[in-house]
């Protein structure tokens, strides 16, 4: 590690922005679904159950399907990442919505706010402490599956995993999965918190 510091740096570098770009987009999709949900209930079984499905799909074998769709490199990797990392960030949105007080929903309602107004200052608002507990979940699943970002041409800490694995050289695979755990387990520790303070200040 201490030798090959630049490298080791560069490959962090491309972890996070793999995480970060399918977390950030699932953050958005997933919030807007959950809202849909939250809105038309009859909506929620079918946006939930296809939600389940791609969780329940081996990350490997996913990653597979797309490379087909998209060829090997970072774009698949991020759409894996992206649809992985739905199903808390939509579930969380939808139960967060579901705990708002109706007395509150009822007074906004009473004062002549819109559906919109509503949403965005009230419910989205008291509601971001599931979110957040959703994207906290969905952040660490996606730094676990972007190891094996290789086995479809992308790049990362997994590269240094897989090529342990290849060269049968255990220095390697540590070299990669260490940083690796400790990328995620800081990750949850900052979410953590910041999900805490949201919920200390309502």
């Amino acid at each position: 590690m201490a030798s090959n510091v630049d490298l080791l740096l560069l490959y962090t570098g491309q972890h996070l922005l793999m995480v970060f770009c399918g977390v950030a987009g699932a953050l958005l999709v997933g919030t807007l679904l959950g809202i849909l949900a939250h809105r038309y209930q009859r909506l929620a079984p079918f946006i939930l159950a296809v939600a389940n499905i791609l969780q329940v799909i081996p990350s490997l074998a996913l990653l597979a399907l797309l490379m087909l769709y998209f060829g090997l490199g970072f774009y698949t990797v991020v759409i894996g990442l992206f649809l992985y990392s739905l199903l808390p960030i939509i579930r969380h949105t939808y139960v967060g919505l579901g705990e708002v007080d109706s007395s509150i929903q009822e007074a906004g309602i009473g004062i002549g706010m819109t559906y919109w107004q509503m949403l965005t200052k009230v419910q989205l608002p008291l509601a971001m402490p599931f979110i957040m507990a959703g994207l906290r979940i969905a952040a660490v699943i996606a730094i676990g599956v972007a190891s094996l970002a290789p086995f479809v041409g992308g790049d990362g800490l997994g590269r240094e995993i897989f090529s342990g694995i290849n060269s049968r050289n255990d220095v390697r695979i540590y070299v990669g999965a260490i940083p690796a755990c400790l990328i995620a387990i800081i990750a949850d520790m900052i979410l953590g918190k910041l999900e805490r303070r949201m919920k200390a200040s309502q």
